[in-house]
């Protein structure tokens, strides 16, 4: 069995941090997202996996390289633009061959891992398998209706008016049989070929679908609160040790992980925390639910249930949360008078401040 992961896409809803690195990588716990979908792959017993890749095809193949890290064997797939799940299928044909296959997007995270859903499958006979979970919000997701005894009934992409609140996780399998089913479809309203679609085509043509239902905690981190709900859940998992160096003048509580190299002064860290490698916390509060990535510095700052990204700088400023901060930021406190906010912001992005 092989596992094709999806690791293209714009990345709109995560703008302006997507304007300069892909979605799959915006780090949970300080490791990629990405990651834990490979090792998720990697845990069912599969070690053949293509990716697909789009815009930021340089990113992903230095992050991941030729997949030996995490003991797969990676082949990469290009696709000219974001055309659908289903045109992922269609492109990677040569890649899959006849073997049925786990198709993966990578910016999904599921804390239970793909052991259940491929164990289920292998043997089955049947054409797709199609992962659920309940929402709030399902008219976000492709939607799955069931009849009586718990077959699938009807498929909905994104509808304005969703007939159940059952919404299709990120993580598919399927036999040879689908090749057909992407080469028989047409585009979308959307302009994309709907793996959805392909779905509806094998069900409508005497195929074998079924569903299966996530064990465990599953999100789809294309939001800032999908993100942070992510961290806080991985971090409600890590196991506290100091690595790094911590003065007699800090107090540390809870799961705290504090990485080589990285420096605490003076400072309140209450888990659960990570602090990355060869960070400086000088005195600082960092509250619980807080990832700080590699070589940040943090002064003289509060902050808490927030995502800071590796080589950025808080200094002086209190009451930071509910935040993500990217790469190579600085934010500061301002200087003289009067006592105004000094901004330089980018694109599509989003700052409260309280007046």
């Amino acid at each position: 069995m092989k596992a094709l992961v999806l690791a293209g896409g714009k990345g709109s809803r995560l703008r302006p941090l997507t304007y300069t690195s892909a979605k799959q990588l915006v780090p949970v716990a300080n490791k990629p997202v990405l990651y834990y979908g490979l090792e998720a792959i990697r845990d069912a017993g599969i070690h053949s996996v293509g990716i697909v890749v789009g815009d930021t095809a340089h990113e992903i193949r230095e992050a991941v390289g030729d997949g030996s890290r995490f003991g797969l064997d990676v082949t990469y797939i290009p696709q000219e633009a974001p055309l659908g799940l289903a045109h992922c299928v269609l492109i990677a044909r040569e890649f899959l061959g006849d073997e049925p296959f786990v198709m993966y997007l990578g910016d999904n995270f599921l804390v239970d891992g793909i052991a259940g859903l491929v164990e289920a499958f292998r043997g089955s006979g049947n054409d797709a398998q199609i992962l659920l979970t309940r929402v709030a919000e399902p008219q976000f997701y492709g939607v799955a209706e069931l009849g009586p005894d718990g077959e699938i009934v009807g498929l909905e992409e994104k509808p304005e008016h969703p007939r159940s609140d059952l919404a299709i996780v990120g993580v598919y399998t399927f036999s040879p049989a689908v090749h057909e089913a992407v080469r028989a479809i047409t585009p979308s309203a959307r302009g994309e070929l709907e793996i959805t679609d392909a779905i509806k085509w094998l069900m409508d043509n005497g195929g074998r679908v079924r569903s299966h239902f996530v064990s465990g905690y599953w999100k789809d981190i294309g939001r800032l609160q999908d993100m942070l709900e992510c961290n806080r859940i991985v971090l409600e998992a890590i196991e506290p040790n100091v690595r790094g160096t911590v003065d007699g003048f800090s107090e540390i509580s809870g799961r705290v992980l504090i990485e080589p190299g990285a420096l605490v002064e003076n400072s309140v860290i209450r888990g659960p925390a990570v602090v990355g490698a060869d960070s400086k916390i000088s005195s600082s509060y960092i509250g619980p639910y807080t990832s700080i990535g590699a070589r940040c510095v943090l002064e003289n700052a509060d902050v808490q249930y927030s995502i800071v990204l590796e080589d950025s700088a808080i200094r002086g400023v209190p009451g930071l949360t509910y935040s993500l901060i990217g790469r190579n930021v600085e934010v500061s406190r301002a200087r003289g008078v009067p006592n105004t906010h000094q901004l330089m912001v980018g694109d599509h992005s989003r700052i409260q401040v309280r007046a």
